[in-house]
């Protein structure tokens, strides 16, 4: 289409221009030659009067250098009244030419090598019919057409680079909200949520825009509500299970107890498939923009309010520490408390009762480190609790919990650790970036300094 605009503006602008240009460079030489033929009637005009006067030659002599163009004006008086002809100047026109303006009494112009003569007829006091002629060189006619012609050219060229221009700004318009439109279809087909087009250009094109941007929002709004669903799945099923499951274990034994205990187990790996599957089919959303995301400080205190009664119930110990003023951070409301429950709810499913836990919410420079720790015998390998993470298939555990902590992590452009805490068990360190750039070990060495330099919380028992 661009291409397309610019040949059109070409052409209706060369024709537009060949068809002023070329008629106005004829009139400009015409106009010139005019001027010229002038200036010879002036000339020959100032010689007439004397000629009406006297036929002297001395005196006609001196009227004709006083013209001031001797050397281009010849005067031919014919013979009469005893008197010889005379002839003064350079004679250029030929003799029948002379003789036919002497004959109809009229001016004339007629053609001679090197330009042409203008032949003006005056009457003289005897009756008789002189002839001026004054001799017009091809250079005085042609005087300043050429550099005409040139600015016509230019001015022509100018107009039609200019028309071309403009055209291809044109295309450039129309174009480029149009390949716009196209690329955000194709990422929005490719599952990149976050994809959305400037509604810029001609009205069309904007309304297209329009369009499309609100077509994008309502997916993103459908799926946002699917993840909603996922996550309210785990909240509303994953928490009550693990008490389920912790309560299964106080039934003693028989083979009553022993099939409910299966039975809990079953609904759990259920759970968890189905839990997977809703967020394994959902395609990842563009990373929140400006302004978008959650105190991560309120979200820890709701969850270990929520939390609290069932460590209450199995004698656990309980600190919260950097969650007393406001850490914000770019990830959802729903997503943070996702991840926490996750963790959280490993710690009661793989920890005996009675076993300490905390959480920890560092504000470094550039990130903010959530830290949860307990006192139980650890991950003998964090490497392949990852990888289940990642849904490598490993045997045991699902690994669902470490995967939407990973998830909700690497929306960032952080990731997540697992190490040893300093309660002696396991410490999972989710690493949230606040700017969008890989983790750095700066951050990592900042938390060491200021967990070295910091007095270890007392445990709270609800």
């Amino acid at each position: 289409m661009r291409w397309a605009l610019v040949k059109v503006s070409l052409a209706v602008t060369t024709m537009v221009v060949l068809a002023f240009a070329v008629p106005l460079g004829l009139v400009i030489r015409e106009m010139a030659r005019d001027r010229a033929f002038s200036n010879a009637e002036r000339e020959a005009a100032a010689v007439a009067p004397a000629l009406s006067i006297t036929t002297d030659r001395d005196q006609l002599e001196r009227v004709v250098a006083s013209a001031g163009s001797d050397a281009g004006m010849a005067v031919h008086i014919p013979a009469g009244d005893g008197q010889r002809a005379l002839e003064l100047g350079r004679q250029r026109a030929a003799d029948q030419d002379i003789a036919a303006v002497r004959k109809l009494g009229r001016a004339s112009t007629t053609g001679v090598p090197g330009g042409s003569t203008l032949l003006q007829p005056v009457a003289l006091s005897t009756g008789e019919i002189a002839v001026v002629e004054v001799y017009v060189p091809e250079s005085e006619v042609t005087n300043g057409v050429g550099t005409a012609w040139a600015v016509l050219a230019g001015v022509g060229i100018a107009l039609v680079v200019g028309s071309v221009a403009v055209a291809d700004r044109l295309g450039v318009r129309m174009v480029l909200p149009a390949r716009r439109l196209v690329e955000g279809a194709h990422e929005l087909g490719e599952g990149k949520l976050g994809a959305r087009v400037p509604e810029e250009g001609p009205s069309e094109l904007r309304l297209a825009a329009i369009a499309f941007n609100s077509m994008a929002d309502q997916v993103v709004q459908l799926l946002a509500n699917e993840r909603e669903l996922a996550a309210d799945l785990s909240h509303r099923l994953r928490t009550p299970l693990t008490v389920l499951r912790l309560n299964t274990a106080s039934l003693g034994e028989g083979p009553a107890a022993e099939q409910t205990r299966t039975a809990v187990e079953q609904l759990e790996r259920e759970v968890d498939t189905i839990i997977r599957t809703a967020r394994e089919a959902k395609p990842q959303t563009a990373a929140a923009g400006p302004g978008a995301g959650c105190d991560a400080a309120e979200v820890v205190r709701e969850r270990m309010a929520f939390w609290s009664a069932l460590a209450e119930d199995e004698g656990r110990k309980w600190r919260v520490a950097g969650a007393d003023r406001p850490v914000r951070i770019p990830v959802a409301r729903a997503d943070l408390a996702a991840a926490l429950d996750a963790l959280l709810g490993n710690v009661f499913r793989h920890t005996p009762e009675g076993t300490a836990f905390a959480v920890d919410v560092h504000n470094a420079e550039d990130a903010v480190i959530v830290l949860v720790s307990d006192a139980g015998p650890g991950i003998p390998d964090p490497e392949a609790a990852m990888a289940r993470g990642r849904g490598s298939g490993s045997d045991g555990s699902t690994g669902l919990g470490l995967d939407i902590v990973r998830r909700l992590a690497e929306s960032t452009g952080g990731d997540v650790r697992i190490g040893s805490s300093v309660l002696g068990g396991t410490e999972v360190r989710i690493w949230i970036q606040l700017d969008g750039r890989a983790p750095s070990g700066g951050g990592h060495r900042q938390l060491r300094r200021r967990r070295r330099g910091r007095p270890t919380a007392a445990f709270k028992r609800s």
